[in-house]
């Protein structure tokens, strides 16, 4: 092939993913997109986004990725691939087996609550730094984040309150304005996004989660700091008790 107009283009991946029986590949769905980054880099970020998009602990069968066909339906080489899958096995979401292939990693219950009690130091510290250094509008704006779940609309609409859910602990980090902090907290969140989408409607986490971050929003609009670190790590801190208690499918 000629490295001119015919020069393959990478592929992104779709929200959905194909899961197969215990041990057998996932061949993501992909459609093609320009590729104005390298290679690597396009292929990193979409394996990462389909990996974040797998019901990782729907169940305990292996989840193995075809190196071979990834490569294939992205539309290049494998060496670009291998490079992004060496990456992610870096940051702990996939896992390499001699002579079986590529796994995606699920995470014992012990390095969840781990990951957890991280995160709830990391988010307290972040509310900290917003009652010192947010407008009034932006810490406002938290609020409407909820709206549209009023008037006994939370169950009914209970996968989009989960995604509201994660974009509301993420704008928190982010809100803090601290860089170092933000960069800790981004590969730790996304392993934990998994475990929040998966744990938001059991028991009656739902309904506690929304009361909490009312709760949190308003310590943060009355700039009182103690108490929003107070509700922010003792939130976080409650996701690891219910995964303590409930979560037996990460034994």
């Amino acid at each position: 092939m000629s490295t001119g107009s015919r020069r393959p283009r990478l592929a992104s991946v779709r929200a959905r993913t194909a899961l197969h029986p215990a041990g057998a590949a996932v061949s993501p769905r992909v459609e093609p997109i320009g590729s104005p980054e390298s290679f690597k880099s396009r292929a990193y970020a979409a394996l990462k986004d389909a990996i974040v998009a797998m019901d990782v602990y729907r169940s305990r069968a292996d989840i193995r990725l075809d190196e071979r066909r990834l490569a294939l339906d992205f539309g290049i080489s494998r060496t670009p691939v291998r490079e992004a899958m060496a990456q992610l096995e870096r940051e702990g979401f996939v896992r390499a087996v001699p002579r079986r292939g590529i796994y995606v990693v699920r995470k014992t219950k012990r390095e969840v609550i781990e990951m957890i009690t991280a995160w709830a130091a990391l988010e307290s510290m972040a509310a900290r730094l917003i009652t010192e250094n947010a407008g009034a509008e932006e810490i406002a704006s938290l609020r409407t984040m909820f709206a549209k779940f009023e008037n006994g609309e939370l169950h009914a609409r209970l996968d989009e309150y989960s995604e509201v859910n994660i974009e509301f602990h993420q704008t928190i980090i982010r809100m803090s304005r601290n860089g170092v902090l933000i960069s800790l907290a981004e590969n730790l969140f996304t392993h934990m996004r998994m475990i929040r989408r998966k744990t938001i409607g059991e028991q009656d986490r739902a309904d506690r989660s929304i009361r909490d971050h009312l709760s949190i929003i308003e310590a943060l609009e009355a700039r009182d700091t103690k108490r929003a670190e107070e509700l922010v790590r003792g939130h976080a801190l409650g996701l690891a008790d219910h995964v303590a208690k409930y979560a037996d499918y990460l034994d």
